[in-house]
């Protein structure tokens, strides 16, 4: 089942760059008093797979650190994607 590795690398890569982006993007927005990208959306991100990313830009930028949502939702969704990751490993043998 490798032949699945590189399409899942390329869709963890492409959803973390893309996660990324709109973490700088809403901060960017904060600090300019522009429209900001929901929170909803960012949360959505991280649960498609972009949550490492965010999280990591997050405290790089130091954006929404303090809220809980986004400081304890992430690492939840972090393990959620390990968990995935395993299954898929021990189940179809990556």
């Amino acid at each position: 089942m490798k032949q699945y590795i590189l399409p899942i690398l390329f869709y963890l890569a492409v959803i973390s760059i893309a996660s990324a982006v709109l973490t700088i993007k809403d901060k960017r927005a904060a600090i300019h008093h522009q429209w900001r990208v929901p929170e909803s959306v960012l949360m959505f991100f991280g649960l498609i797979g972009g949550a490492t990313a965010m999280l990591i830009t997050m405290k790089k930028i130091r954006h929404k650190t303090k809220l809980i949502k986004f400081m304890l939702g992430l690492p939840i969704e972090i393990v959620l994607h390990i968990g995935i990751l395993v299954w898929l490993f021990l189940t179809i043998g990556f």
